[in-house]
C-alpha cells in the first residue's frame, strides 16, 4: 500500500503513485491531484481576457451612474436602429406622402400603395389597437369585433378613419363621436325592464317570452325607438346599435341585457389623431377595412 508524502518546503501532500502534489482537498480518503491546466487552455483563457479588455475599451460596456462608457469607436445600438429606421423611412417617403392625402377610391387603384397601406396599417394596429380589439381584431366584451359588418358608426374607409382620428366619447377631442344611452333603471320599473329585455331578444330573433315581449313593445316604442329605430335596426348617426342582428357588444343573455338597460353602457375610445400621422391613420383604416367587414361608400 502506497502512502502520500509531504513535499519538502510545501504544505501539500505528494501522491506516492504519480508524484504529483494534491490540492489538499480530501473526500472519504480520496485526494484530488493538483494537475496543471493544459497549456492550450491557458492560452485560450489569456486571449479571452485580452479580447474582453479590448472590447470594453472599444465598445460601450461598463454601466455608470447616468449612462455607460461609450467606447473609443462610439458605437451605439440605438444609433444603428435609428439609422435603419431613417433608411426605411427614406425608401418609403414617396409612399408615405401619397398615403397621407390619398382618397380611398384612389388607394384601390394603386396596387403598390394599397399593399403598403395594409402592411404598415397592420403594424400600426398591433402597436396601438390590439390591446383592446385583440391581435386578430376579433374584439372582446365591450370592445367591438372589427371582422364582422356590424358597425356602430359606419364601416366605410372614411367612417373608420374618422373614428380612428377622433375616437369615441373621449373628453380630449371636440370632434369625437359621441352618444350616451340613458340609465333606464332611473326611469323604468324593474318589471318594465324585464319586459323590455324580452322585446329586445325578440327583435334579435332569439328565444324570448312572447307575452312579456308584447308588454315591452310599447315601452320600447316610448323609450328606445328614437335611437334604435322602430324596427330595432339602429342609427349609425347616433352610434345606436342594431338590435336585430344578435351581435352584442356587452352580451345578449338576459342578465347582460338587463344590466345594459338598467345602467347603460359608455365605452370610450381615445383619439388617435394626435398620436398618429395622417398616413398612419389612413394605413390602419385601410387595414381594418380589408379585414372582412369594411363597406363601400354609398353612392351620392
Amino acid at each position: 500500500m502506497t502512502e502520500n508524502k509531504t513535499k519538502p518546503g510545501s504544505n501539500s501532500d505528494v501522491d506516492a503513485t504519480t508524484g504529483i502534489e494534491t490540492t489538499g482537498h480530501e473526500w472519504d480518503g480520496i485526494k484530488e491531484l493538483n494537475n496543471p491546466l493544459p497549456r492550450w487552455w491557458l492560452w485560450c483563457l489569456y486571449l479571452t481576457i485580452i479580447w474582453g479588455i479590448g472590447y470594453s475599451i472599444a465598445y460601450p460596456a461598463w454601466p455608470m451612474i447616468t449612462g455607460a462608457t461609450t467606447g473609443l469607436l462610439g458605437y451605439s445600438t440605438r444609433g444603428e436602429v435609428a439609422r435603419d429606421i431613417a433608411e426605411f423611412e427614406a425608401s418609403n417617403a414617396e409612399l408615405e406622402t401619397k398615403l397621407s392625402t390619398v382618397e380611398f377610391a384612389a388607394l384601390g387603384e394603386d396596387e403598390a400603395l394599397y399593399h403598403y397601406a395594409v402592411s404598415s396599417g397592420a403594424a400600426v394596429f398591433r402597436n396601438n389597437c390590439s390591446q383592446c380589439h385583440g391581435s386578430g381584431a376579433a374584439g372582446a366584451k365591450g370592445y367591438p369585433n372589427l371582422l364582422d359588418d356590424d358597425w356602430l358608426w359606419g364601416g366605410t374607409f372614411d367612417d373608420i378613419a374618422l373614428t380612428v382620428r377622433h375616437g369615441i366619447r373621449n373628453d380630449t377631442d371636440d370632434d369625437a363621436r359621441y352618444s350616451e344611452m340613458p340609465a333606464f333603471g332611473e326611469i323604468l320599473e324593474a318589471e318594465e325592464i324585464d319586459a323590455l329585455v324580452e322585446t329586445v331578444r325578440g327583435l334579435a330573433g332569439e328565444e324570448h317570452d312572447a307575452a312579456l315581449a308584447a308588454t315591452g313593445t310599447e315601452i320600447y316604442a316610448d323609450n328606445c325607438s328614437a335611437c334604435h329605430a322602430e324596427d330595432g335596426t339602429g342609427d349609425r348617426e347616433q352610434g345606436a346599435p342594431n338590435l336585430t342582428d344578435a351581435i352584442w357588444l356587452f352580451g345578449g343573455d338576459r342578465e347582460a341585457l338587463h344590466d345594459t338597460i338598467t345602467y347603460s353602457r359608455f365605452g370610450v375610445m381615445p383619439a388617435w389623431g394626435p398620436r398618429l400621422s395622417e398616413a398612419q391613420v389612413n394605413a390602419v383604416s385601410a387595414y381594418v377595412h380589408q379585414l372582412g367587414g369594411g363597406e363601400r361608400a354609398m353612392p351620392e
